[in-house]
């Protein structure tokens, strides 16, 4: 199986959880651990250090960072340190953060696409060691310099839905995460927007990350996955048929309790999709 797959701890289950949660999927053989930063729930940066601190092999990926939320240093400060205490081990994905929550934080822009455009473009400059001046709408800084970059490239991806921001993402990120509205039908026409920003960057590397709902054992409907481990793994091919690489599948809410069940399950699934393309 060349594409990778993941599992999503939500942030609605206790905290305290993820560390059992993160050592339970690194142990069934999945690839990636998924986190979201949901207002006012919990911080994407300290839940990926616990789940990699659990953890010896698992690769974590936050998605997605709200962008309004975080001044873009101390997120290049945080995800750089992160990268040099697990090397190779955290992908990060960065958004526009649902918007009432932006203003409840009282964290709001008048122009969401211009603060990402501003904000993921230094931010993959500072990753890359660079000393970074901008004077932005949004972002503004002067001669920042990271004292400890990683050591190697760290890919930015950037999460969203809007056409806008879909083809924002193939322009000028890494990759994109997608969540888990998608039909196999409407993920392809999604796509197309991202490549549509791609269109001068040719032979650059790009990652495409989906959530894709996940209920073992009942009937999926036209969104998502379900039923067997084979029907499961049925229904994820036309995800990755239409260019995904991470499909990451997402647990019903409030399944804290059967989350063992459910990452028993997901490997399962890795194990049977692995075994399929040998």
């Amino acid at each position: 199986m060349s594409a990778r797959l993941g599992v999503v701890s939500r942030p609605d289950f206790s905290p305290a959880a993820l560390p059992r949660i993160a050592a339970a999927v690194d142990a069934a053989g999945i690839d990636e651990l998924w986190l979201w930063e949901d207002c006012f729930l919990q911080g994407g940066i300290a839940a990926a250090t616990a789940a990699l601190a659990a953890t010896d092999t698992l690769t974590v990926g936050i998605g997605v960072l709200p962008a309004p939320l975080r001044n873009v240093g101390t997120t290049a400060m945080e995800v750089a340190s992160l990268e040099a205490m697990y090397p190779g081990r955290i992908r990060v994905g960065i958004g526009h953060g649902v918007q009432d929550w932006m203003r409840q934080a009282g964290a709001a822009v008048a122009s969401p696409l211009t603060l990402l455009r501003e904000y993921v473009t230094a931010l993959g400059r500072l990753l890359a060691g660079e000393s970074v001046s901008l004077d932005g709408r949004y972002v503004r800084l002067a001669d920042v310099q990271l004292e400890w970059p990683p050591a190697q490239r760290l890919p930015v991806l950037i999460g969203g839905t809007g056409p806008k921001t879909l083809r924002l993402a193939g322009e000028i990120a890494d990759g994109v995460v997608l969540d888990n509205q998608y039909s196999p039908a409407t993920l392809r026409a999604a796509l197309e927007h991202v490549e549509a920003g791609r269109a001068d960057r040719d032979g650059e590397s790009f990652s495409t990350v989906l959530f894709v709902s996940c209920t073992p054992g009942a009937d999926p409907g036209e969104i998502g996955v379900g039923g067997s481990i084979e029907k499961i793994a049925g229904c994820s091919a036309p995800y990755l048929d239409a260019g995904v690489d991470t499909l990451v599948l997402q647990p019903p809410a409030s399944t804290e309790s059967a989350m063992p069940d459910f990452v028993a399950t997901v490997g399962e699934v890795a194990a049977h999709l692995r075994s399929a393309t040998r």
